[in-house]
């Protein structure tokens, strides 16, 4: 080909998000799955402040699941440019509408209730899908701290 030939375009492929963790889990699995997260989001650009609300997010997603869902569910966690994604699924009678609007910070003194609002003020999105045969919960983290991130953290 020469300088003056017309360029065949290129297909682009678009690269597919790297999967890092897919498993199952109930109780017995719970402190190991956090710690393989743990290394995992680390490995992925996580870290101090960020890594560890990420985990303390996912922990009370899986610990959601098996005390609400079953009592066992499913994560899959994975990155993709410049973020880190987890979702937790399971087999519950799913979550209600009333539950999943209120973006009040639990009372103090409440003993449940804190694993959503946790999640979502943890992480820098989340997502939820529900209905009588169970629930999947995305989180997405992005590896370099958000101004949503940021300011949340100078007002707490």
């Amino acid at each position: 080909m020469t300088n003056g030939e017309a360029r065949t375009p290129r297909t682009v492929v678009p690269i597919e998000h790297a999967l890092l963790i897919v498993d199952a889990f109930d109780q017995a699995q719970v402190t190991e799955l956090r710690h393989s997260v743990t290394s995992c989001a680390r490995a992925a650009g996580l870290h101090d402040e960020r890594l560890d609300d990420f985990v303390l997010a996912v922990n009370e997603l899986i610990t959601n699941a098996v005390r609400h869902g079953g009592g066992r569910g499913w994560l899959r966690l994975w990155e993709e440019p410049g973020q880190v994604l987890c979702e937790v699924s399971d087999h519950g009678p799913g979550i209600s509408a009333q539950r999943l609007d209120d973006r009040q910070r639990p009372a103090p003194d409440t003993a449940g209730g804190w694993g959503l609002w946790l999640a979502r003020e943890l992480t820098d999105a989340m997502d939820v899908e529900t209905g009588p045969a169970g629930t999947t919960v995305r989180i997405t983290t992005a590896t370099v701290p958000t101004e949503q991130h940021i300011g949340r953290h100078r007002q707490g």
